[in-house]
């Protein structure tokens, strides 16, 4: 059990080094897994997580909204958004933790929805 945080921060930072650009969607999950357990995450209740990720999608809609060029925004919170690759992340790393909390293999469940879309007819609304 790690114990102290510069116990924590060192199995992180090992965690971290340890992954590659060309690690397959699997494995990144696996590592958002261990990072949870390190970072004392995996006993918060998934609508709690649910909660953190419709948080974060917010936070992604602002980073967007605010790089939108003909969007207005209030000037004095310009520079308190983190950037939209940062906000994509934290959306990614929720809903793997939402995954993980509910043994959902991300890859499968893309693969298979992918499979149903396949079939589905794209087309923009003629109204």
């Amino acid at each position: 059990m790690i114990e102290n945080d510069e116990e924590k921060t060192n199995k992180q930072q090992a965690l971290w080094n340890a992954l590659q650009e060309n690690n397959t969607l699997r494995e990144v999950q696996a590592y958002i897994k261990e990072i949870n357990t390190v970072r004392g995450f995996e006993a918060q209740p998934v609508q709690d997580t649910m909660l953190l990720l419709t948080e974060e999608i917010g936070e992604l809609a602002k980073a967007i909204r605010k790089s939108a060029s003909n969007m207005c925004i209030d000037i004095n919170k310009q520079y308190h958004y983190d950037t939209i690759e940062s906000e994509v992340a934290d959306c990614f790393y929720v809903l793997s933790s939402i995954c993980n909390k509910l043994n959902i293999d991300l890859f499968s469940s893309l693969k298979e929805k992918e499979k149903e879309n396949i079939h589905r007819v794209w087309k923009r609304n003629q109204e």
